[in-house]
């Protein structure tokens, strides 16, 4: 689990974050949704360290995350894993090569060893016999599961991903949910994800937040979404006539 407790940011005179009190929950796939603006890609960077907060505090379970020396923070970024928005693949390393990347960098494994993992995961996302392909001869689809095969290949207990289903077609885009989902279960991983996705919102969303202007606005799960009144939620998911349809129909409106 990792917990913010009245997290702020700004840059200079602006305030991006207004002190966000929230918990991504282990197992589960969190969900950080919001307009453009709304902040979430400074929350995802306070959260994987990538920025520190300006005031108020992260907790990855009982452990103050900004409190951490080199040490320490070393130790906990090798349970951290980051599936970036354009999967930020090497393109002069083959798919197997970028799998190894981590293993070399934290790890004192034999090369049998590493090896047997990235075979391992390469299994895990279905993309068994591509170790020798580089990104360029892959689709953008197989790209985001060499990118998530990277990312759990550490064996993360938390899971990081910046829109997983950026660019992707609607079925592929369902692919990557699934297999995160599933991933995150199995392993009982804490997941956050930062997404515009709709489907990805009413199909994994466990624990979903929504930000709005630096505030959090909303905090439910995928059933919730359908029955709130939530105004703020309703300008972001309702939008499409198709979705405010779906709404009415499950509120038994006409």
């Amino acid at each position: 689990m990792i917990r913010c407790e009245n997290v702020k940011k700004s840059f200079g005179d602006t305030e991006v974050l207004k002190g966000i009190t929230t918990e991504f929950e282990a197992g589960k796939c969190n969900l950080i949704i919001g307009l453009s603006g709304a902040g979430k890609t400074v929350m995802l960077k306070l959260l994987v360290g990538l920025m520190k907060q300006t005031s108020g505090t992260i907790m990855y379970d009982d452990v103050n995350f900004n409190s951490l020396g080199d040490d320490e923070l070393r130790s906990l970024r090798m349970k951290v894993g980051m599936l970036f928005q354009g999967s930020a693949l090497f393109d002069s390393m083959t798919v197997e090569e970028n799998i190894l990347f981590p293993l070399e960098l934290f790890t004192k494994k034999t090369k049998a060893e590493m090896l047997d993992r990235v075979n391992y995961v390469l299994e895990r996302v279905n993309l068994e016999g591509a170790n020798q392909k580089y990104p360029s001869e892959v689709s953008g689809g197989m790209q985001k599961r060499v990118g998530i095969a990277r990312a759990i290949v550490l064996e993360p207990k938390y899971l990081f991903c910046d829109e997983p289903n950026s660019g992707l077609d609607p079925k592929t885009s369902m692919v990557i949910d699934e297999l995160i989902q599933s991933i995150t279960y199995d392993n009982n991983i804490t997941t956050v994800i930062n997404t515009h996705d709709m489907n990805s919102v009413m199909e994994i969303g466990d624990n979903i937040n929504l930000l709005h202007h630096g505030t959090l606005v909303w905090r439910g799960n995928k059933a919730d979404v359908l029955t709130s009144d939530n105004e703020f939620l309703d300008n972001f998911i309702f939008a499409s006539p198709f979705l405010q349809r779906l709404r009415n129909a499950a509120l038994g409106r006409s």
